[in-house]
């Protein structure tokens, strides 16, 4: 286990989880504001694959969990911490179906409270501007606006915050 909340465990990703990441990832309204971009599950399985093997790594900066319910053990998303150059990026996301249950805002409360305790000092957040529900979330947690930009892959607006802790 990396780290938990009230309802929610975050733990390292197995093949295990390869159908509903899958089924995650390759949900169009998920991957709206991420890449825009959808995959195959053989493609899916090298990237399940990718993110589990990079756990062994001693240099690792790019760290991608699951999230599970802890009444059920199902699989609903995942969680990064990710070194992007200079700054500590967090990022999650969610099976569809697990969308306006306050998971978001859980789980970003439980990134906040482990990187304070792994030492982190500042996190930034990426989020597409149409996706409000995220932006309300960090707003919510304190997070602030740093700078706005066309996002390169997806040609949308995005929104870069911080929040020093």
């Amino acid at each position: 286990m990396i780290f938990e909340t009230e309802r929610l465990l975050v733990r390292k990703l197995v093949l295990d989880d390869l159908e509903a990441f899958h089924e995650m990832q390759s949900n169009d309204n998920v991957m709206q504001f991420v890449d825009g971009e959808t995959k195959t599950f053989e493609e899916h399985l090298v990237e399940l694959t990718d993110l589990i093997n990079k756990y062994n790594l001693s240099n690792n900066d790019f760290w991608i969990y699951a999230i599970e319910r802890k009444f059920d053990t199902h699989f609903i998303g995942t969680v990064a911490l990710v070194k992007d150059g200079e700054d500590d990026e967090i990022g999650y996301r969610f099976l569809e179906k697990y969308w306006k249950k306050g998971y978001g805002s859980e789980i970003c409360e439980g990134l906040i409270y482990h990187c304070k305790q792994i030492g982190i000092p500042k996190i930034v957040g990426y989020v597409v501007n149409k996706n409000i529900a995220s932006a309300k979330i960090l707003a919510r947690h304190n997070f602030k606006v740093v700078k706005q930009f066309i996002n390169d892959d997806i040609k949308l607006l995005e929104t870069k915050y911080e929040l020093i802790l």
